[in-house]
């Protein structure tokens, strides 16, 4: 047997998915952003500090602790 939904079916069950997710998991959800802008708040650093002057740790947690806020 083969079930077949529409595409505006699974557009709108994923939408209810995503929406509870983000009520119930929010926490989650949060660790993950953080970490993910973290590592693109490090691979920038990274990248700025190959083309110039390698940046201290400092300056990495600082552009970082300005991406969270």
């Amino acid at each position: 047997m083969q079930i077949s939904i529409s595409d505006e079916k699974t557009k709108e069950l994923l939408t209810e998915v995503i929406v509870e997710l983000l009520k119930t998991k929010r926490d989650i959800l949060y660790d993950v952003v953080l970490e993910a802008l973290e590592e693109v708040g490090l691979a920038n650093a990274t990248a700025e500090g190959r083309k110039n002057d390698f940046v201290s740790e400092d300056e990495i947690f600082s552009l970082l602790d300005d991406e969270i806020k």
